[in-house]
């Protein structure tokens, strides 16, 4: 069956952050956009302004011309403001003046046939227009008017001031707004994926029950559920199949070890009692790893056991199963675990019978862990577990020494069946265990 290619997911960061670079990047280039069409627009909006007050000045003085006896051109002064000149029709100036700094702009200007707009000349940007015109009887004349650009390029870059301010501003209430939005949003599907990671190693039993919803994180729930209804079912199968496999071999191995026992009653030479006393050692481990699959396959759910007992206590009776009298144990007779001794004892002899075979020295100390949990740390002066192994030692049949290579993984499945784990020290302390089990 051919399956539909899901897009990929998980690159570039979480979720939430893309979402929030691509919300931030698009407000920006949309108030880009609008500064630069706001911008345009104003500029626009200015020239065609400054164009209509040169023109109204311009108009004001040609209202105000006339022709006098003689037949020439006449303009009162009291009508011109500064930086008008009138001219007549030869291109002699006639009334008002020229600024100094656009006096060149003004005699190109003077004998302008037809309406004209220019920028000026000087350092002090103007607006120059020449408008000819022709008064009743005839005279006629050429009025030039300047503006100065200064107030209108002052209003545009307070305008641009403005935009930039409110983009900013737009900015970053899109992003508070997204980065809100999307914590509301997705917060529920981050409790979710936690919840199903949790119960998917723990506690099989619980489900969301999300209902008959419509939305996508009813949707999820149920796609969750599902998930975890397989995952329970594979592993209730599993443990089935470990309990039926437990059993078979425990009739058999009972057979060799009896025999084994009987055989050594007989006082054999040498060399074959070494054998069976080997063979009986050997039947000793793999009764100790049947009992822990059966008692895994047993703990549907540890976590939910009302029991409770002396970490103290629990942690001899491991010792005592594996044989070894040489072990430092510093816990506090007064610290308890929310366990039955025979669980702590199945997760925490495979630690000790590792590290009693790889190091001669070995203590087993307490320490505080998350809340509601305490910490059962092993430390000794073994070679250590390199860096490459850290994640190997837990793999079902990975083996350093004689053994099938079960008691790493079996005790921390059995740990983290109650709640808790197993886990390596830090890389500087890599000669170290750590047992996490639930307080009391």
């Amino acid at each position: 069956m051919r399956h539909r290619e899901v897009p990929a997911l998980g690159r570039g960061g979480s979720f939430r952050t893309q979402l929030l670079a691509l919300t931030v990047s698009v407000t920006a280039l949309g108030v880009l956009a609008l500064t630069v069409l706001v911008q345009v627009v104003l500029a626009r909006s200015t020239n065609h302004n400054l164009d209509t007050v040169l023109a109204d000045r311009a108009e004001a003085v040609i209202s105000s011309a006339r022709t006098d006896t003689d037949g020439r051109l006449d303009v009162p002064d009291a009508r011109l403001d500064a930086g008008v000149a009138v001219y007549d029709g030869s291109g002699r100036l006639i009334a008002g003046n020229a600024p100094s700094s656009e006096q060149g702009t003004y005699d190109a200007l003077s004998r302008a046939d037809r309406p004209r707009t220019v920028n000026g000349s000087s350092t002090d940007e103007t607006r120059v227009r020449a408008e000819p015109f022709t008064v009743p009887g005839g005279a006629s004349g050429v009025v030039v008017v300047t503006e100065r650009l200064a107030p209108y390029e002052r209003s545009e870059r307070q305008a641009l001031f403005v935009s930039i301010g409110a983009g900013l501003l737009m900015i970053g209430f899109a992003a508070a707004l997204t980065h809100w939005v999307t914590r509301r949003a997705l917060a529920p599907v981050t409790a979710m994926a936690k919840a199903a990671d949790d119960w998917s190693e723990h506690d099989l039993t619980h489900r969301f029950h999300p209902g008959d919803g419509r939305n996508e994180i009813a949707s999820l729930g149920r796609t969750f559920d599902g998930l975890l209804e397989r995952v329970a079912a594979t592993i209730r199968s599993e443990q089935r199949l470990t309990s039926e496999l437990a059993h078979e071999l425990r009739t058999p191995l009972t057979v060799i070890q009896a025999n084994a026992d009987l055989a050594l009653m007989e006082d054999p030479p040498p060399h074959l009692r070494e054998l069976l006393d080997e063979i009986t050692s050997a039947c000793a481990r793999m009764g100790s790893v049947i009992e822990s699959l059966l008692e895994l396959a047993r703990t549907d759910n540890a976590r939910g056991v009302a029991a409770t007992c002396s970490l103290r206590d629990a942690v001899l009776e491991a010792i005592s199963t594996v044989g070894s009298a040489d072990v430092r144990v510093e816990i506090s007779p007064m610290q308890r675990v929310r366990l039955p001794t025979h669980l702590v004892v199945r997760a925490t002899a495979p630690v000790l019978e590792n590290a009693v075979r790889l190091a001669n020295r070995v203590e087993v100390s307490s320490a505080p862990g998350l809340p509601g949990f305490i910490e059962l740390c092993f430390d000794d002066d073994g070679p250590g577990i390199a860096e490459a192994d850290r994640d190997r030692v837990f793999e079902p049949g990975h083996s350093t020494g004689s053994g099938a290579g079960l008691g790493l993984s079996l005790s921390r499945r059995i740990a983290r069946s109650m709640g808790g784990d197993v886990t390596i020290g830090d890389p500087s302390l890599s000669t170290r265990l750590v047992v996490t089990l639930p307080s009391a």
